[in-house]
């Protein structure tokens, strides 16, 4: 182990920093650097000068350390997703290296380490007087001194951008020649002498063992035994110490990583590699062994063994990058992005990239394993990539009421290099500024008029006509109109598979999305309100520009490009009861201290009222019932949820619900081009539908984990039913009948001509009749058959009724008699049925009711038989 006595020459390195700085530089100028002026035609005076006037104070940085990302397991145990570094670097403590190593780091580079005050004045002087004949200034730094160097280089690293920078780091803290190279030296002293006076040597020694470069990103003893030996630094062996002690003079040629060779040969071949057995290392291992054991510190035996024994890396790589944070890929460049972003990780984009890549930050994300894992199982069903189309596929779960992003997942695989046909770094399902896209919202975005009309006074029981035909759309949140043609033909709006619409509910346009619906909704609610409505709960463009800059009455049908994530919070803010949480990947950060930092803002803030919200997913709900357009994802777990279907065009289909806790939004569809989706099949499932095999699989995981509660009942005032005026259409023609009752916003069923003497096709029934009645009510009407006949109104006695009944048409009459002792023999008629007055058809049948003494026959000469039609005309004879 490294002992702390000081001897004379120690005792005298520290005297000198107490006499005065300018005492040593005059000592080390005219001991030291004085052989060197005749060479260099720098003046000694001028070097005292330079001297007193230089920084005497040295900050010692933090060290450049890895940042890691974290995501919690189903124990809810963190664990690592991936690593970011510059500098592969891992920490030790001073009773964490092996003695050795120690040993062998100061025989070969500062043998008297323990015994001066940090210059090594005797070291100092041999190399400037050997170096001054050549020029150079290299050699005879202490280990103190070196520290200093590297401290000096990583902190101009820590603020270099790119690798000219980086370079230039290197060669300001390196410089050997001229001017330039002594003034770098003496102010390496200066700074060794105040260091000595502030640390302690093992303070110094450990610091400078943790700050070392070792070769590539290698840097500090923890990071070089587990690279180079896959070992800790308390397990290294003599040889394997004397290995990494000598690289420090060369660490990107003494590396012995690089099996091909660290350097080319004049004649191309590879030197300093497998092949050669890494001649180069293994020269200096041997010169720090050598040093080892003139100093006593090794024994003959470990010396001589460490010396025939070849070096045998037992490499270890520490990968870093997305690319390893195996089926997270797309979450973890999330992250990164928002720290690449995020004022919280810095005020200048440098800042934040040196947080990430050398903060040495632990980053405690959002990301559920489970939801990922059943997410990504989820979203295998749509391949990386086909033939036919450049398909992709996502798929975005974030937490009810917090933003919290759970899972995060798309077919496409994540590649660190450029986008080819099967691979990408483009996130589908966040925005552009996060390194993602944005697609067609389809009528997922109709969610946004549903609320718009409710914020605007409406009930969604409100009746309207959502026939197709001539809309006059409003546009312009300052005013201004567009016409709009819904139906078939060119240039105009269909609903889907060529429904010709109807008169109803906002709430029923919303359970089937119709589009000709919506578009009668925007006759009474700007477009432009509508996308800010979107705005508001924090949907933009892909790009991050505002949705109302363009205001097309197609907007409200989802032809806007928008991002998924951004979508799944705003209907995260109607389960949440109005309040919009924005997306939140990070929960904390600690930083290398284990002190806590500041993460992004991602406040939660009331968009919607709570009754706005209700009713929203109120209506959302029916969405998912047996009837809606939904009914292809309900889950079927018991877990109430609402949702929104929507297809952009048939180039994009997507599928965004929720329960009371998670949100979920899946989006299938073209990266680019415009293939049609109903044209192919994967995995069973048109391509247009596939959507109702990702989403419920992704909800039901959520639902099994986190569960969910019922929805607040809609609000009283947004679902009153609302009334209106019927007219009357008696006497109209079919057409006409049927075109005032749409006109007065009722929808309309013709029911089977009625027997009526009035003209064919004139309408004779109406129901409900003329007046006021509930909106959107059915009014079934029917016209005449015109074969009609009125039954005549008919008394006396039955003969004469029968023989007039037979004169209006009738033929076919049938008696039926009441036995009444008061009335006349013959008979008299008491009406008919059906009644007098009503229009029947001419071969209808017609009761004939009368009253007689008898029923039995006993009437007289001309009195009808026994009343019931059972025999004929009487014959005068009694009973």
């Amino acid at each position: 182990m490294p002992h702390s006595k000081r001897t004379a020459t120690g005792v005298l390195g520290g005297l000198m920093g107490l006499v005065g700085l300018s005492t040593v530089a005059g000592l080390l100028v005219t001991a030291t650097i004085t052989p060197a002026i005749a060479v260099s035609g720098y003046a000694a005076s001028s070097a005292i000068e330079m001297f007193d006037k230089m920084p005497s104070y040295l900050k010692i940085e933090k060290l450049m350390l890895p940042t890691t990302i974290y995501a919690k397991n189903d124990d809810g145990k963190d664990v690592k997703l991936t690593e970011f570094y510059d500098q592969n670097r891992i920490p030790v403590t001073f009773d964490q290296v092996a003695p050795v190593m120690y040993d062998a780091i100061l025989s070969s580079e500062d043998k008297n380490f323990y015994t001066h005050g940090g210059i090594d004045l005797l070291g100092t002087l041999s190399a400037l007087a050997r170096n001054a004949s050549s020029g150079s200034n290299r050699g005879g730094s202490s280990i103190t001194q070196q520290y200093v160097k590297n401290v000096l280089q990583q902190s101009c690293e820590a603020e270099a951008v790119g690798a000219e920078q980086v370079r230039a780091c290197y060669e300001e803290s390196t410089a050997n020649k001229g001017t330039q190279g002594y003034q770098r030296k003496i102010q390496e002293m200066r700074y060794a002498i105040q260091l000595e006076k502030e640390y302690s040597k093992d303070e110094i020694l450990i610091g400078y063992l943790n700050i070392a470069h070792f070769g590539g990103t290698v840097y500090g003893i923890g990071a070089a035994a587990r690279h180079y030996f896959d070992t800790t630094p308390d397990k290294l062996t003599v040889a394997q110490a004397a290995v990494i002690a000598g690289m420090v003079q060369e660490p990107n040629t003494l590396r012995i990583d690089k099996p091909g060779g660290t350097l080319t040969a004049k004649d191309g071949s590879p030197v300093n590699g497998e092949a050669d057995g890494y001649r180069l290392t293994k020269i200096r291992q041997d010169y720090v062994l050598n040093r080892l054991l003139k100093d006593n510190k090794i024994t003959k035996a470990e010396h001589d063994e460490a010396i025939k024994a070849p070096i045998t890396p037992k490499l270890t790589s520490r990968p870093q990058g997305c690319s390893e944070a195996k089926g997270e890929e797309f979450f973890c460049a999330y992250v990164t992005s928002i720290i690449r972003t995020d004022p919280a990780f810095g005020e200048t984009k440098e800042d934040r990239l040196a947080a990430l890549r050398r903060g040495g930050l632990s980053v405690y994300t959002t990301l559920d394993t489970s939801l990922q894992s059943a997410a990504n199982k989820a979203i295998s069903v749509v391949p990386g990539s086909v033939s036919y189309m450049n398909l992709g596929a996502s798929g975005v779960q974030v937490e009810v009421g917090t933003g919290r992003v759970l899972s995060m997942v798309q077919n496409r695989p994540w590649s660190d290099q450029a986008d080819d046909k099967t691979t990408t770094q483009v996130n589908y399902n966040v925005p552009v500024k996060n390194g993602g896209g944005s697609h067609s919202a389809g009528s997922t975005y109709k969610v946004f008029s549903l609320i718009n009309w409710m914020q605007q006074g409406h009930s969604v029981n409100e009746v309207l006509n959502g026939r197709v035909g001539e809309k006059t759309v409003l546009t312009g949140c300052e005013g201004g109109t567009q016409e709009v043609k819904t139906g078939e033909g060119k240039g105009a709006i269909g609903n889907f598979e060529g429904n010709r619409g109807y008169t109803g509910t906002v709430a029923r346009f919303t359970k089937d999305s119709l589009n000709s619906g919506f578009l009668t909704m925007a006759e009474k609610i700007s477009v432009c309100s509508t996308n800010r409505v979107a705005g508001d709960l924090g949907v933009t463009l892909g790009d991050g520009k505002p949705l109302d800059q363009f205001n097309n009455p197609y907007d409200v049908l989802g032809s806007q490009a928008v991002a998924p994530i951004d979508m799944a919070n705003a209907y995260a803010a109607i389960a949440s009861n109005g309040t919009l949480c924005a997306a939140k990947a990070i929960d904390r950060v600690v930083d290398a201290n284990g002190d806590e930092r500041p993460i992004p803002d991602t406040k939660c803030e009331r968009k919607i009222s709570e009754d706005v919200a209700a009713t929203a997913a109120y209506v959302l709900q029916s969405v998912m019932s047996a009837s809606g357009t939904g009914s292809g994802a309900r889950t079927f777990d018991g877990v109430p949820i609402f949702g929104k279907t929507g297809i952009h065009q048939f180039l994009h289909t997507w599928m965004i619900g929720s329960s009371t806790k998670v949100t979920t939004a899946v989006w299938v569809g073209n990266v680019a081009g415009d293939e049609r989706l109903e044209n192919h099949y994967e995995s069973g499932y048109r391509l247009s539908r596939i959507r109702n095999s990702i989403w419920p699989a992704m909800q039901r995981a959520a639902n099994s984990e986190f569960g969910g509660g019922e929805f607040p009942k809609p609000a009283s005032e947004l679902t009153k039913r609302s009334y209106a005026s019927l007219p009357s259409v008696i006497g109209l023609d079919t057409d006409a009948a049927r075109q005032r009752i749409e006109d007065a916003g009722f929808s309309v069923s013709v029911g089977d001509p009625v027997p009526s003497p009035e003209a064919e096709g004139t309408i004779v029934e109406q129901s409900p009749g003329a007046g006021r009645v509930v909106s959107g009510t059915t009014v079934t009407i029917s016209p005449s058959d015109g074969k009609g006949v009125v039954v005549p109104g008919v008394s006396g006695n039955p003969k004469d009724a029968t023989a007039a009944l037979n004169a209006a048409g009738f033929s076919n009459v049938t008696l039926s008699c009441t036995d009444d002792p008061g009335a006349p023999t013959q008979g008299v008629v008491t009406g008919t049925d059906p009644a007098a007055g009503e229009t029947v058809a001419r071969d209808a049948a017609i009761t004939l009711n009368y009253q007689a003494k008898a029923c039995d026959g006993g009437g007289g000469n001309d009195g009808p038989g026994n009343g019931n039609g059972n025999g004929g005309p009487g014959n005068g004879n009694g009973p």
